[in-house]
């Protein structure tokens, strides 16, 4: 218990160094920057006008700002975002307000500001919108650590003992059960998650389909338990969850402020079933009399004795107990609704939301934990009685922008400690699902064998289908000695390779004509260009239009990191990677789940550029040289050019 114990006050401490971090990226980004570079990164909205005040029923001040200028520039702001409303002026510079946004809509921003009433500089001075540092997720990982590491003879206690350490977890003898839609090694993840009494872990390579596996656990579990709580790292994947399992029929509350949420799941977010509950126009009323009578009583009076201060009195405590009835009403159509659901969905710090912070759930499932920080995960634990984590610890781990706290480990999920852990002791938990549906056998079997122990197959349906019978479903670009020198952009410190960048986007535009314009757009052919460095992402953002095939095809392709590619898949995919140098440096290329994923974005056709001879000297590269070579997919750049 003891080294346990210490291993979680390690991961605290690299929490704060990845606290320290993000802040200082929020300096740089915003505290040291031109309002104009503030704008182009997103964390500022300049200028807005002020559109409507108003006070909320907590007697908050709340105001919504829109943008009148930049409207198309992409930025960061959501609801929960911690946000400075500041003038534009000489005689204001020191001047803002602090607040935290509802919402976001369009142009159009709604906060919640931390004053009673607005200055006088807010009407008639140029307003902007900063983002600031915000500490809320970093103090609920915090609190949730230390509970676990201050748990004793209970059940978070046992759940510690049996992820981190040598504690053997439990499994229950059941009659095995076979779902039809699924697979064998589906099946056989489904039985794990039912006979588990304390862990089971889906092990989800790409393609194989792990959603659809963790949604019949899902449906399975429900047959046995009233109540399940569902998470995810990101809202994406809540969201996603949470719209399966309605289509199983299955009743779901998403915890989460409904700016935070696709569209088609706004139904389904916990306020807009407030909003549909039968005593809502009840709700409704009492704050709409309360507003009334808090209006009447601070309205401003010329005349204003003993007579008028009693009134004012007796208005605003009939104010106050509208409100307090209308809180306690409200009260009781929230726990309502939260009784009668079958499964609530929130991300990992959502659930410590206090609409549901006194629950406890007997399975609490976490999908894509191989992504989600420690810390995050035991947010989600505290309220459970056993855990089923779904997920791949051979894609890409979460991003941390502390070094020092990656190196020392904070990049270690809970999801890979616990898979890797079990499997040591002689207890493995985790299932793996073994059929994959998305790529040809050629485009798979390099990660199956590096990666997956060979044990991955490609199902009949993708096994062997091509663009065209003479398009290859795997193709190596090896530029070495082309004299292609990567190059860093001064101010972001990122690696471009220009020479590269062209000769993947003529052979982008080779394809595309071999394939015809038509056949594409009537087929919807999907095209995805991979590279790990954003620098190359701007250099072919700028120039791929520059092609006539490209240029008709624009809404087909897809440019973008690999991380932003994760979870996404396209018909052919192109890798750039960059790297060219004579010191072999490859950088965060040696993260070799970053090429896992990349390659295995491809449906029917996959094609990588790069040196080898920079490449060459580390295993993976090297491995994967060997790997084209033998299936006759090695092409050298020079029958490109000459």
């Amino acid at each position: 218990m003891a080294k346990v114990q210490e291993e979680l006050h390690t991961v605290l401490k690299l929490l704060e160094l990845e606290k320290q971090a993000d802040l200082a990226y929020y300096q740089e980004k915003v505290l040291h920057t031109s309002l104009e570079e503030k704008r182009k990164e997103g964390v500022c909205w300049y200028p807005v006008m002020l559109t409507r005040q108003q006070y909320n029923m907590a007697e908050k001040l709340v105001v919504k700002v829109e943008r009148t200028a930049n409207k198309d520039t992409p930025h960061v702001f959501q609801s929960g975002k911690v946000v400075s409303l500041f003038a534009n002026s000489p005689h204001h510079s020191a001047q803002n307000l602090s607040g935290v946004v509802n919402n976001v809509t369009g142009n159009s921003m709604t906060i919640t500001l931390n004053v009673e009433e607005l200055p006088e500089w807010i009407h008639d001075e140029k307003l902007g919108v900063d983002l600031l540092f915000d500490e809320l997720t970093y103090r609920e990982m915090e609190a949730a650590v230390k509970a676990v590491i201050a748990a004793h003879h209970d059940r978070v206690a046992t759940l510690r003992e049996i992820l981190l350490g040598d504690q053997p977890p439990a499994f229950a003898e059941t009659y095995p059960i076979n779902v039809p839609k699924l697979n064998t090694s589906q099946n056989e993840a489904l039985n794990k998650v039912l006979r588990a009494k304390d862990v089971a872990i889906i092990h989800g390579p790409p393609g194989t389909g792990k959603t659809t596996t963790i949604v019949q656990a899902i449906c399975h579990t429900l047959k046995e338990e009233k109540q399940v709580l569902v998470c995810a790292p990101s809202n994406a994947a809540v969201d996603l969850l949470t719209e399966k399992l309605s289509e199983e029929g299955i009743q779901v509350v998403r915890i989460g402020h409904p700016a935070r949420v696709t569209e088609s799941n706004l139904s389904r977010t916990i306020d807009a079933q407030i909003a549909n509950h039968d005593y809502y126009k009840d709700l409704r009323a009492l704050r709409r009399k309360s507003e009334e009578y808090r209006e009447m009583g601070l309205k401003y009076k010329r005349k204003f004795g003993p007579a008028e201060r009693e009134q004012r009195k007796l208005l605003l405590r009939e104010a106050g107990r509208m409100r307090g009835e209308a809180e306690q009403l409200e009260h009781y159509i929230t726990n309502d609704i939260l009784s009668k659901a079958d499964v609530i969905t929130a991300t990992l710090v959502g659930a410590s939301n206090s609409l549901i912070k006194g629950m406890k759930f007997n399975t609490v499932f976490i999908d894509e934990a191989s992504q989600a920080l420690e810390p995050a995960c035991w947010i989600a634990l505290l309220r459970a009685n056993r855990v089923v984590m779904a997920g791949d610890h051979f894609q890409l781990p979460p991003t941390i922008k502390s070094v020092e706290a990656t190196s020392n480990g904070l990049s270690e999920t809970l999801f890979a400690k616990c898979t890797e852990r079990k499997k040591a002791q002689g207890f493995p938990v985790d299932q793996m699902l073994r059929t994959q549906y998305r790529m040809h056998e050629q485009i798979m079997q390099f990660s199956s064998q590096y990666f997956y122990e060979n044990k991955l197959e490609a199902n009949a349906s993708v096994k062997h289908r091509l663009l065209m019978p003479d398009i290859s479903p795997v193709t190596f670009v090896d530029t070495a000695g082309c004299g292609y020198t990567e190059k860093m952009e001064v101010e972001s410190k990122s690696t471009f390779n220009e020479e590269e960048g062209t000769l993947l986007l003529k052979h982008l535009n080779n394809l595309v004509q071999h394939l015809s314009i038509e056949k594409i757009l009537e087929e919807n052919i999907s095209f995805g260009v991979i590279t790990p460095y954003k620098a190359q992402v701007r250099f072919l953002t700028e120039h791929y239009l520059h092609y006539e095939g490209l240029k008709a095809i624009e809404k087909q392709i897809t440019i973008d990191t690999v991380d932003a590619f994760q979870g996404r898949e396209r018909d052919v995919i192109y890798i750039s990677l960059v790297r060219s140098n004579t010191r072999g440096e490859i950088g965060f290329l040696s993260d070799t789940r970053r090429m896992n994923v990349a390659m295995t974005r491809a449906k029917m056709a996959l094609i990588i550029t790069g040196d080898s001879a920079t490449l060459g000297n580390h295993p993976f590269y090297n491995a994967l040289l060997d790997y084209v070579t033998l299936i006759d997919a090695y092409q050298s750049a020079f029958e490109l050019i000459y």
